[in-house]
């Protein structure tokens, strides 16, 4: 049986409860191997509870210190009690040079300290007590990530001026890199505002007109990994030569802002819009011969493009793809039955074949084939050689070669394009 004896309004800091008449330290830190939160406790006496009461800072710093103590009991072991009652008095009872002194010799959570609110600079000179001097009860954990955030860059050679930071916090990357960038102005010093915005426009102006088209080969939300590095490359040659102050961390935010915006509006555009945005669209006039097409994939999975249908030829096909693409499902097929001709697309090799039908089976005869094969050069390679056959057939890609009919031929090509 335990009673509550002192707490504070965060919940986090450690309680002192009475259990079985004896003062204890209880804290929560940790997890079990279910995920669940360990409490730890330990003993204290009342001359360590009359402190706890009164002083706030050496109740963070007790915390702080005896936090390491539970991490190194992992999800099952003890907390090792003589080292945590080892704490007390030179932390709550000694003169504030000697707990600094301490602090130099032992292991402490710094980050628990800094989201109370204590001095950074002092922290880091190793006067502990006095940084406390400033610490609040309530928690700021954005001030100690942004703590953090701030020594792996330092780790790393980065360090930020106000503007940097400033365009950081717009994107909402200031505390983590790899979060998908957006636009948040109420993040910024009004002051700073308008000297990030002119290097926002400055990316803007940079990369106005181009467009991240959709990859299919890679899902139906995938985007065109080339047209995203062609728009990072010019953003951020553009940003540099307009504001050369500014850190590459800086720089790469504002190319992340503009791409990922970039990308969205393609995921969100129907694939016959961005079909015509790739300058690939194929009008029902142009693909007029065509009546029937089949499309399959490497599974046996069979669609029909009918010439009545409300979309274009390529738009289904590529909306196929990105539907039924997959690690193991990279080979997808165009085929006109009626003029006896398709195309094969090997999206593992970055090579397509084009079939014409010489003669048709006859008697129980097979029929005979022209097979040839071409590399292609990424997606827009792709799209291009779709359009061209849709539009007019296994002739129209003529200009799409060169065509190898020898195996043994494209391989050697296909070796020689792969390594280097």
């Amino acid at each position: 049986m335990s009673d509550i004896v002192f707490t504070r309004a965060s919940g986090w800091i450690p309680n002192v409860i009475r259990e079985d008449g004896e003062l204890k330290l209880t804290l929560g830190a940790g997890a079990d191997a279910n995920h669940a939160p360990r409490t730890f406790t330990f003993s204290i006496s009342e001359a360590h509870l009359a402190v706890i009461r009164e002083d706030l800072a050496r109740h963070l710093l007790l915390w702080s210190a005896v936090l390491p103590l539970c991490d190194a009991a992992g999800t099952r072991g003890r907390l090792d009690e003589d080292a945590a009652a080892a704490l007390l008095d030179p932390i709550l009872l000694a003169a504030p040079a000697d707990v600094d002194a301490l602090f130099r010799r032992i292991r402490w959570d710094r980050s628990r300290l800094i989201a109370h609110g204590a001095d950074i600079g002092l922290l880091e000179r190793g006067q502990v007590c006095a940084a406390m001097r400033a610490a609040t009860e309530t928690s700021n954990g954005k001030r100690a990530q942004e703590y953090h955030a701030d020594r792996r860059r330092a780790e790393r050679g980065a360090i930020l001026g106000p503007l940097d930071a400033a365009i950081l916090r717009y994107t909402g990357q200031y505390l983590h890199g790899a979060t998908v960038p957006r636009r948040m102005p109420d993040a910024v010093d009004p002051a700073l505002l308008p000297e990030v915005m002119r290097v926002i426009t400055t990316a803007e102006q940079a990369c106005a007109g181009m467009r991240i088209g959709r990859d299919p080969r890679r899902g139906n939300r995938a985007t065109d990994r080339r047209d995203w590095d062609r728009m990072e490359t010019t953003v951020e040659a553009a940003v540099r030569r307009a504001h050369p102050e500014l850190v590459d961390d800086a720089v790469r935010t504002v190319s992340f802002l503009m791409c990922s915006e970039a990308a969205d509006r393609s995921r969100s555009t129907p694939m016959e819009d961005d079909e015509e945005a790739a300058g690939h669209r194929t009008d029902m006039g142009g693909s007029a011969r065509k009546t029937v097409l089949s499309f399959t994939d490497d599974k046996g999975v069979e669609k029909k493009w009918l010439r009545d249908s409300s979309r274009t030829a390529a738009a289904e096909f590529w909306e196929f793809v990105g539907n039924r693409s997959a690690a193991d499902n990279e080979v997808f097929t165009i085929e006109d039955e009626e003029m006896g001709e398709g195309i094969q697309l090997h999206f593992y090799a970055d090579s397509v074949a084009r079939i014409t039908t010489l003669r048709e089976g006859e008697g129980g005869s097979d029929p005979e084939y022209r097979v040839e094969y071409s590399l292609v050069d990424g997606i827009g390679g792709y799209r291009n050689l779709v359009s061209a056959f849709v539009r007019g057939g296994c002739a129209a890609l003529e200009q799409h070669g060169p065509w190898m009919p020898d195996v043994a031929e494209f391989e050697r090509a296909r070796r020689r394009r792969d390594s280097r």
